[in-house]
């Protein structure tokens, strides 16, 4: 029987079904390695593999498929070829691209009998969730926190999904710290990231979580101070891709804005007082430094190399969204770039504008390695904790092959002295959810001929009955509400919507308004005998829940009552929130729970024993 033989005797008929099985797992790091070589001992079939991320030394210690010889190679690659050799039987396909490439659409995440999440980052298990949602195919969660770690099973209509439950928001720190007296390394890096970066390449200040912009008394001053700068910036990016563009954002942010800061004497009476920096001297200086310093990630760069990896950073960044805008591809939506932690040219960026910044400030620079860490919120990983989550996942992947999705459970690892496995059964989804709570369907569109008013009057209006009060969203903002007509004329091509792309509609009505519908795009070749866009299926919409009532408190009403399903209180409120289609910025770590449920028992049962599964007895 060789290599089959163990495995058919644990899982018996099971055994048949994995072996056909197509599976996915989206992650290849702490928690990849490990549910890889869970997959491939255990029998399934063809496993696909999709990680952006390459090998770094800080990995070997817990990621066993990657050896020194591997360091700067794609992830995904060299996990398929090392797990390889433990079952070659089993055929591994590696992808080293972004899960939210289009050409990962939803069509191809129909063909997986289940999806495996092994990420470490908040955007990424959003988008999953959402494809996974919108395919109709069960997601197994995961994730690590130190010694905590959490499983989930996903499934439309079934269970709660990723977004169901609101996370954790991220640490803010005041605007006037940031803007004007940074004393940590930290300071200088949210400065760099939330700030600089999406001043010059995304958006507006506004839109950072990481700066607390209530207007108390300290921060109201440096509030305004900080909108001045951002016009300031925003004229200075008009120069994008000129010669003196980084002479012009250099000059602004470590010589104007410090002397600016230095000339308000009483504020450092008690703090070392802030130097500028003088960009010809710093470019004599840099003479000599290649772009090879960038990939020495491991070693605190000195003032010049800071300043060299700030400039070619710059030109990369600008040449990226020059490329974006040339191209088109945004519609009528302004093209930005995002901040990742694994994007080499934005991770450059922002650890030199920080070290340039605690230079100025007198605070200690640090390596790329640690601003990495620090700006990408990365929790520190416990290689046990890894090996049981993935353990885990594929012990509940089995009940959702075998249909058993009631014996399914959510399970938590936690570090403590009376259990260290509970779970709980999986929860119904919740009603109000941005996510899993929408209609969805599939617009067939002839993208050179259809036009937003197709949509919106004859499909929207007539063919579903939508009244005055609604908007439609695409992935880059607002396309139509009754107040922005002016892209009704455009085609679905002039406005950069095409084939894979997702649109959102939100009923707006103040009586019985209908939950949010998704359109996933599915284009089609010109034919002028055929209707330009119409569905391919019928849908039904629901109507939204309405909001639970105000729990009075002594007569009061709560200081925050509960918001209305779209995410805000009263009338329309224009923003990304209630589009749904701008992911919060949070800490980028697993979901887990912050305490498994304590109930004294001696016996921790780690499912139904009557399921064959195991008991664990202290």
């Amino acid at each position: 029987m060789g290599r089959d033989r163990y495995p058919k005797q644990s899982l018996g008929s099971l055994y048949s079904r994995i072996k056909q099985s197509r599976v996915l797992m989206v992650g290849a790091g702490g928690i990849g390695c490990e549910l890889l070589k869970n997959l491939v001992l255990t029998g399934f079939g063809e496993i696909h593999i999709v990680d952006l991320d390459t090998i770094d030394l800080s990995n070997l210690n817990r990621q066993f498929l990657f050896r020194n010889e591997h360091i700067k190679k794609s992830k995904a690659l060299v996990a398929k070829e090392s797990a390889g050799k433990f079952n070659p039987n089993v055929k591994i396909e590696a992808h080293h691209d972004n899960i939210k490439d289009p050409k990962f659409n939803v069509a191809w995440f129909k063909g997986f009998e289940i999806v495996f999440n092994a990420l470490d980052n908040l955007d990424a298990r959003r988008h999953v969730n959402k494809m996974c949602l919108a395919a109709d195919v069960p997601l197994v969660e995961s994730g690590t926190t130190g010694f905590n770690g959490q499983v989930q099973v996903i499934r439309k209509n079934k269970t709660e999904c990723y977004d169901c439950v609101p996370k954790d928001p991220p640490k803010s720190f005041p605007v006037c710290t940031i803007r004007s007296t940074p004393s940590q390394p930290i300071h200088c890096i949210v400065w760099g990231k939330s700030y600089l970066f999406t001043e010059i390449f995304g958006t507006s200040e506004d839109d950072a979580p990481e700066l607390d912009h209530r207007e108390d008394s300290e921060n109201v001053k440096e509030i305004e101070n900080l909108r001045r700068e951002s016009q300031a910036l925003k004229r200075i990016r008009e120069s994008m891709g000129s010669g003196e563009f980084p002479r012009l954002i250099f000059d602004k942010v470590f010589k104007e804005d410090i002397e600016r800061l230095r000339s308000m004497e009483d504020m450092w009476k008690t703090r070392r007082c802030p130097e500028p920096l003088d960009y010809d001297k710093l470019s004599q200086e840099a003479l000599g430094v290649g772009p090879a310093i960038a990939q020495k990630d491991q070693v605190v760069w000195t003032i010049a190399e800071n300043f060299a990896v700030f400039v070619d950073s710059l030109r990369r960044l600008s040449n990226r969204l020059e490329e974006t805008r040339a191209n088109g591809g945004t519609g009528n939506a302004t093209p930005i770039l995002s901040f990742d932690k694994d994007d080499a040219d934005t991770l450059d960026f922002v650890t030199a504008s920080a070290n340039l910044r605690s230079h100025v400030f007198g605070i200690q620079t640090r390596s790329k390695f640690e601003i990495k860490q620090m700006a990408g919120n990365i929790i520190p990983a416990i290689a046990t904790t890894n090996a049981m989550t993935a353990g885990l996942c594929v012990l509940q992947a089995f009940k959702v092959m075998r249909d058993e999705l009631d014996k399914a459970r959510m399970v938590f690892l936690t570090r403590s002295t009376e259990r260290v496995i509970s779970s709980e059964p999986l929860r119904q989804p919740n009603p109000t959810c941005p996510s899993c709570s929408v209609a969805q369907s599939t617009l067939v569109v002839d993208t050179s001929r259809a036009t937003l008013n197709d949509l919106v009057e004859d499909l929207l209006k007539v063919q579903l009955g939508y009244g005055e009060e609604f908007s439609v969203n695409s992935e880059s903002g607002i396309l139509y509400d009754p107040e922005e007509d002016q892209n009704l004329p455009k085609t679905f091509s002039e406005l950069g919507l095409k084939k894979d792309s997702f649109l959102t509609i939100i009923d707006e009505e103040d009586e019985n308004p209908r939950v949010n519908v998704v359109f996933s795009i599915s284009e089609q070749a010109p034919d002028k005998d055929v209707k330009p866009i119409r569905l391919t299926e019928k849908i039904k919409i629901a109507l939204k829940p309405k909001p639970a009532p105000a729990v009075e408190i002594n007569g009061r009403e709560p200081e925050n009552p509960v918001p209305t399903s779209n995410g805000v209180n009263g009338k329309r409120k224009r923003d990304a929130t209630e589009a749904g289609l701008e992911d919060e910025l949070v800490k980028k770590r697993g979901k887990v729970a912050e305490e498994a449920r304590q109930n004294g028992d001696d016996i921790i049962v780690l499912d139904d024993p009557n399921d064959g599964t195991i008991v664990l007895d202290d």
